[in-house]
């Protein structure tokens, strides 16, 4: 059993929180299943002797390539993100992809993330991304990794199929979907168009601010159509993964299944 800090494999846990390289540490057995679903490999497995005599170990068990090393439950939860890592991690190489790697159908619609600095604002916005038939989620720079072990956790696995690409310009992104015709909607506060009145045709990139600051000059500049969310006093706004998670609902509304 692991009961040393200095322990080789705590030292490939702390790297993969640092998101570097396209590893990531995944945390509790329905995150890691999802991955294993999804053809991702583990290189290291560690879970504590508590979790490997429970149900969930015995579900987990025939979708692992190898038995998980035996790890204390105090140093595996001093050594993870969460409060409370349900008694497994496993570290796994999830690659993330640039903009020119990703395809699209005809008139899609796109989440575009300006510098989102809360990895679970981020894991919720691409659940909800998925869920309503996204085509794909593009961060720009200044926006924290996908493979953020909260942002994986918050994501209930969505971080692991929707497509992301990372890096991503708003000039890239344009080049990308140049033919497409795209059209740019921001949300506002006040002022834009009725986001229940709006016309949600051809290919849409929904872009998403940083927590308090919003929409970057150079992405606002881009924006074709501000959208209002109409909210009864004395509320005037929403958070920003909430909004954009009516905005999305909406447009999946009006155009039904993709």
């Amino acid at each position: 059993m692991i009961t040393s800090r200095k322990n080789e494999q705590l030292k490939i846990i702390r790297q993969a929180q640092r998101s570097k390289d396209g590893w990531a540490l995944l945390e509790g057995p329905h995150l890691i299943a999802e991955a294993l679903t999804s053809g991702y490999e583990p290189r290291s497995v560690l879970a504590t002797p508590e979790f490997m005599d429970s149900a969930a170990a015995r579900k987990l068990a025939p979708l692992l390539p190898f038995r998980p090393l035996a790890i204390d439950q105090g140093l595996l939860t001093e050594v993870t993100d969460s409060d409370s890592p349900r008694g497994i991690v496993a570290v796994m190489r999830l690659p993330r992809q640039q903009i020119e790697a990703l395809s699209f159908g005809k008139s899609p619609v796109v989440v575009y993330a300006d510098g989102l600095q809360d990895p679970g604002n981020l894991g919720a916005l691409s659940r909800v991304a998925e869920a309503t038939g996204a085509a794909a989620l593009c961060l720009n720079r200044h926006t924290v990794h996908p493979n953020h072990p909260r942002a994986l956790r918050a994501s209930a696995g969505s971080l692991l199929r929707i497509p992301v690409a990372v890096n991503c310009s708003p000039e890239a992104l344009g080049t990308r979907l140049e033919g497409k015709l795209p059209r740019w909607l921001g949300l506002a506060t006040r002022g834009g168009q009725n986001l229940f009145e709006a016309d949600f045709s051809g290919c849409l990139v929904l872009a998403l601010g940083a927590e308090g600051r919003g929409l970057s000059p150079q992405v606002q500049a881009n924006i074709d159509l501000e959208l209002t969310i109409p909210t009864l006093p004395p509320v005037e706004s929403l958070n920003a993964t909430v909004a954009a998670a009516v905005a999305l609902f909406e447009i999946f509304r009006r155009r039904g299944m993709p």
